[in-house]
């Protein structure tokens, strides 16, 4: 598990392809890779990977097809920047929300207007994603725990501190790029429950109130 509080700025080193998926490097930045061993999970621009090779400054990992027809990875090249962020200890504190680094789709950035210091961003995701994202509610873009601040339809909006923009990939980010999303995943478990018939029916009202109905 993830918190989406992006740790590093790192650089896909290489692409290599490898029977018909890929081994990724990643050129760590500052990430501090002192505790890292072999086989532990690492989030790149929210895609959970695991560690086959590291050291002090770069790690390696097997991408599948499967995982590369999902994400938008699949359309990185070498140079480009990734979000890092190392598995969650059981001591850390959880300063962003649980993510599983389980990405669902790709969404894309519609569009970036400046709201006083801070930067008001637009995502479009699939309609089989829209559903899962509420007003006030969690999301995780390019593994970066947000705030949603509306929804429309298919679209929804998120604004990003300068701090946020300046310490991620955001600040390359442009419209019409496409992103990585993952959705909380207590609407996936609330959605499963409801329609198994094996949650109280809630109430109408507070379903609106959060943006649910």
């Amino acid at each position: 598990m993830f918190t989406g509080i992006i740790q590093a700025v790192g650089r896909i080193a290489r692409l290599e392809p490898r029977g018909g998926d890929v081994r990724l490097v990643v050129d760590t930045g500052n990430l501090d890779m002192t505790d890292v061993a072999l086989g532990d999970s690492i989030a790149v621009s929210g895609v959970c990977l695991t560690v086959i090779e590291f050291d002090a400054s770069s790690f390696a990992a097997d991408v599948s097809n499967e995982t590369l027809a999902h994400i938008s990875l699949g359309t990185y090249k070498t140079g480009d920047n990734v979000n890092l962020e190392k598995a969650l200890r059981l001591a850390d504190r959880l300063g962003g929300h649980l993510v599983s680094g389980h990405v669902d789709g790709t969404g894309k950035v519609v569009s970036i207007v400046p709201d006083g210091r801070s930067l008001s961003w637009t995502f479009e995701v699939p309609r089989d994603l829209a559903r899962y994202i509420a007003h006030k509610g969690s999301v995780c873009i390019d593994g970066t725990s947000l705030t949603v601040n509306e929804v429309n339809g298919n679209r929804f909006g998120v604004n990003l501190i300068p701090h946020t923009v300046d310490n991620t990939t955001f600040v390359a980010r442009r419209a019409g790029d496409a992103v990585n999303i993952e959705v909380d995943v207590v609407a996936r478990y609330v959605e499963r429950l409801l329609s198994a018939g094996e949650a109280p029916r809630l109430d109408e009202a507070f379903l609106k109130q959060h943006g649910f109905a």
